[in-house]
């Protein structure tokens, strides 16, 4: 039907043009806090920026070819500004990748001791439907080194979409299923959580997707992109109907986080002439999915937060929504447009 088709290996973006991205001191307090964000307010839109605000740390190692501005006032601290060239390129996940996706998965469910590793290997296991994101370069240096071990160097970000039903029988999913309906405090969306994690379980997908803050908004929807043309290649060209039928999805579940004005339901005394948002996405596309999404519910986080000064009037909180299928399309379309909005 002239429907692009997936590569029969492993595929890659065309190398983008380098990107630059700039890290303040804030950016790198949040690189290396249990819990990132940004608000708009703070800094330029992400959508029209080299960096994009996420809810993970940072991969720690320091980057090369820094260029380094600093002033020579009190606020010297507060100017400098560290700039690196990159580029980056798609992959599919392999084992190796353990670690770097650990990494990024460690607050997944909030500070719940669970199967995190389990939970990692089925998504490092399924290779068609999937995608790493690495500096370039970087997967062929770990071929040529390759010693059998797990490397998490240059991993950036990672996407992926779990059939809850094809999976339930692992420790890590029920887990997961438990920690949700666990959280969700109303009745009425707690009864219907259970019915789509138990009845229907075979058709949703656990959306998951993380990056490091330093992952450019620029990959952003092709990422998404890539994510679901590959479901929709599953239905086609997995071995077994079973497996094509594992992907014929009807609803997506995403897990992920926001900042929450503490004020929000409060009327000041004071009403300031730079109001601010009840709510931040720290992940742009997370807005949409919200706009779109057919049920969701916010929860408080139990693990340590590390907000900032600037951030003191919010606090992170955890956000689940569940998307039709059939709206994916107005997502993507809504998300090409995103970094043309002003």
């Amino acid at each position: 039907m002239g429907q692009r088709r997936r590569p029969a290996n492993r595929r890659r973006l065309p190398r983008a043009p380098p990107i630059l991205l700039a890290f303040s001191p804030f950016a790198r307090f949040l690189l290396f806090s249990r819990s990132s964000s940004v608000p708009n307010a703070m800094f330029p839109d992400p959508s029209r920026a080299s960096k994009s605000p996420v809810d993970v740390i940072v991969n720690p190692k320091a980057p090369k070819a820094i260029e380094r501005i600093e002033s020579s006032e009190d606020e010297e601290e507060e100017q400098e500004v560290e700039m690196v060239q990159a580029d980056f390129e798609f992959f599919d996940p392999k084992p190796r990748d353990f670690n770097g996706v650990k990494l990024l998965l460690q607050n997944y469910l909030d500070n719940k001791p669970w199967d995190l590793s389990g939970f990692v290997d089925l998504i490092l296991e399924q290779t068609t439907v999937g995608t790493i994101v690495k500096a370039a370069g970087q997967d062929e240096e770990e071929e040529r080194a390759d010693d059998g071990g797990d490397d998490d160097e240059g991993l950036f970000a990672i996407i992926s979409a779990l059939n809850l039903g094809r999976y339930a029988g692992h420790r890590c999913i029920k887990e997961l299923k438990q920690f949700l309906v666990e959280v969700c405090s109303d009745e009425s969306t707690k009864t219907k959580m259970k019915l789509l994690l138990e009845q229907q379980a075979s058709d949703v997908g656990l959306l998951v997707s993380q990056r490091f803050v330093n992952c450019p908004y620029q990959l952003v929807p092709p990422l998404y992109d890539a994510l679901f043309d590959e479901v929709s290649w599953a239905t086609e060209d997995e071995p077994t109907q079973e497996l094509r039928d594992s992907f014929r999805l009807k609803y997506y579940i995403s897990l992920t986080r926001i900042l929450e004005n503490k004020n929000v339901n409060q009327r000041k005394a004071k009403q300031s002439q730079d109001c601010e948002e009840p709510v931040i996405y720290i992940k742009e596309e997370d807005e949409i999915f919200h706009e779109l999404s057919l049920l969701s519910f916010t929860f408080h986080l139990h693990a340590e937060q590390l907000i900032s000064h600037e951030l003191k009037n919010y606090r992170e909180m955890g956000l689940l929504m569940v998307v039709k299928a059939d709206d994916i399309s107005r997502f993507r379309e809504k998300l090409e447009s995103l970094p043309a909005e002003s």
